[in-house]
């Protein structure tokens, strides 16, 4: 398939030119659609670039469709630590007569980058085209997991309106359906009502207050390693860290915690495709929230070179297994520790019998506070939750 046709090139004016030869820049290992340079060769690529210049789904945000020429201002002026990972910048998408025309453009382009082992970095635009991009899976046929860094769950009001509020809502009633888990990372409870939470609960869906998350940072990094997409909304960071978050409050992560969390992103070999959303340059100050948009991605890419490949098999010789026995109950906890990266999983499919489709979420990423839970008789909520959906 094609792709190149729903791109338009990267001006030259967003792309440094980098006149220090000897010290590698982002520019320098990112092949760039360009008027002077044809789209890009995939069939190396490993990660892959795309803005989408797209707003008309947003909520109190407009001129967030701008936002993805300026983070390559700040983006490719970047040192590169790493020349092994091939990179490729295919541009921006062309906006579609309708928003519903762009949504299919997207679909199209990030289901043939993921069937080609292609990971997709999009830069939005609104938080809505996260409905787009699962879709995407919907094309391979792929159940998958979403984990969204947001100040709030954007459930709407209204179930047959799309916009950057009601996307979940849009995810979560899709016929047919392909989302088994949803995890929110940093809600604010003063923006969310009680009968979302309510839902998110009955759901058995993932959510975590912005308190708890930045109390014990490193308990992020299985949520994320859990997820096939992740979706960042900017307000989810502070006002004073990122200005063109025009939602953003005075409240939220501090940048160097969104960066700790795309870099956990990066090196999740589950994961499948990122998203940044709703950045204004419009309300930025003096370039901030772009460059800190950068920095995340850059970030992400580190965490991509650093991957361990030690997503759990049943046969796999490189993990510790533990068997944990819960008394006065008939369960029997397995978990698996990875001998090359530490970190832990529980295999969830030893009481239940997993429909096909269910098989890759077997090995639910977990951490080492939930075997000691474990120990102490205490049954890991992730588990719960994981066992009431597979029921």
């Amino acid at each position: 398939m094609d792709i190149s046709i729903y791109f338009e090139v990267v001006s030259e004016e967003f792309v440094t030119e980098n006149e220090e030869a000897s010290r590698l820049r982002m520019s320098d290992i990112c092949d760039i659609y360009s008027k002077e340079n044809n789209f890009p060769d995939l069939e190396n690529a490993k990660l892959a670039i795309f803005g989408v210049n797209e707003e008309r789904g947003a909520l109190n945000n407009t001129g967030c469709a701008n936002a993805p020429n300026e983070v390559r201002k700040y983006f490719y002026p970047l040192f590169a630590h790493w020349n092994s990972v091939s990179i490729a910048d295919l541009g921006n998408i062309k906006n579609g007569h309708t928003v519903d025309d762009t949504y299919f453009a997207i679909r199209e382009v990030v289901s043939e980058l993921i069937r080609n082992n292609i990971i997709p970095i999009i830069i939005g635009g609104s938080q809505d085209l996260t409905y787009a991009n699962y879709l995407a899976y919907e094309n391979i046929g792929r159940v998958i997991n979403i984990a969204s860094v947001d100040p709030v769950f954007d459930l709407g009001h209204d179930e047959h309106e799309l916009n950057s509020n009601s996307w979940l809502s849009r995810i979560i009633l899709h016929q047919p359906n392909f989302l088994f888990n949803f995890t929110n990372i940093a809600y604010q409870t003063y923006f969310v009502d009680q009968d979302s939470l309510v839902l998110m609960k009955n759901l058995y869906f993932d959510v975590n207050r912005l308190g708890n998350v930045r109390a014990d940072m490193e308990e992020t990094e299985p949520m994320i390693r859990n997820a096939d997409i992740v979706s960042i909304d900017m307000s989810a960071i502070r006002a004073s860290d990122a200005p063109g978050g025009k939602n953003a409050g005075p409240n939220g992560l501090a940048g160097e915690e969104a960066c700790r969390i795309c870099r956990y992103a990066g090196m999740s070999d589950k994961l499948s495709s990122i998203g940044f959303y709703e950045l204004n340059p419009l309300y930025d100050i003096e370039g901030r929230s772009a460059h800190l948009l950068a920095q995340m991605m850059w970030y992400f890419i580190d965490g991509y070179v650093n991957r361990k490949g030690d997503h759990p098999d049943s046969d796999s010789e490189n993990y510790v297994k533990f068997n944990v026995k819960i008394e006065d109950s008939d369960e029997n906890l397995v978990f698996l520790k990875s001998k090359l990266s530490e970190r832990w999983w529980m295999d969830v499919s030893a009481y239940s019998t997993l429909d096909k489709k269910y098989i890759k979420h077997q090995f639910v990423p977990c951490s080492y506070a939930d075997y000691e839970m474990a120990l102490k008789n205490e049954i890991p909520d992730r588990w719960w939750k994981v066992q009431q959906k597979l029921m």
